[in-house]
């Protein structure tokens, strides 16, 4: 197995160029390479702690966005002022509560442009990816109510045998869907990212877990490369 390397290109990289964590450039590659942000776009940032996506959002949309972050744990760095980070459980809070940053800023009857999604369960070695398909699923099942139709999603899952049908019912409600994972990413990692754009809530029902729903008709599934 490789060794863990802790301070690597990224650590170094995050430290000399005042990210928060070497996680931002795996956003920043995303939206090099999949361009699911925006200027002024709403963004909501699940479980955002310690701010690296925040800032790597905040760059992209702009004063003219909204980026609003959640996490059990403060986000204590200093943040521009578009940007909204809140304590608490994205899986427990009902959606009224998540849109509130949001709804204070740009009125009532609006929801976000893309989620985000870093947040990993916490892990043992035995069972981590069964554990962050669930929260992807969780995460999933919660978007009608905070994703606008044609909106991005991106999240985190270890790979492993489900993660196929994570991808297809995904691509199920999304117009495109793949995945990708960031040079960032740590060689001795399993996670990988699915990057979904074009939200089609009412295109169909995800399928059941266990249960892989073919794509739905018509082109434009995929990114390419």
């Amino acid at each position: 197995m490789p060794r863990r390397v802790l301070h690597d290109e990224f650590f170094r990289r995050a430290k000399a160029e005042g990210y928060l964590a070497r996680s931002a450039y795996k956003l920043l590659e995303i939206q090099q390479r999949r361009a699911v942000l925006g200027a002024s776009m709403a963004v909501l940032d699940l479980g955002c702690a310690p701010g690296s996506w925040l800032q790597v959002a905040a760059q992209v949309v702009g004063p003219g966005g909204v980026v609003v972050g959640f996490d059990l744990a403060p986000v204590r760095a200093e943040v521009p002022g578009w940007v909204v980070a809140r304590v608490g459980d994205v899986l427990a809070l009902p959606a009224s509560d998540l849109l509130e940053p949001l709804v204070q800023r740009r009125g009532p009857g609006v929801l976000y442009d893309a989620v985000l999604s870093d947040m990993a369960p916490n892990t043992s070695g035995a069972g981590d990816h069964f554990r962050s398909v669930r929260l992807c699923e969780a995460i999933l099942e919660r978007l009608p109510g905070l994703l606008r139709p044609g909106g991005s999603l991106v999240y985190k899952v270890f790979e492993g045998e489900q993660y196929p049908d994570l991808l297809a019912r995904t691509g199920a409600v999304f117009a495109r869907c793949k995945g990708l994972k960031p040079r960032a990413t740590r060689e001795v990692s399993t996670e990988i990212y699915v990057v979904a754009g074009g939200y089609e809530p009412a295109l169909r029902h995800a399928p059941k877990p266990g249960g892989i729903a073919p794509p739905p008709p018509g082109p434009g599934r995929g990114w390419g490369r």
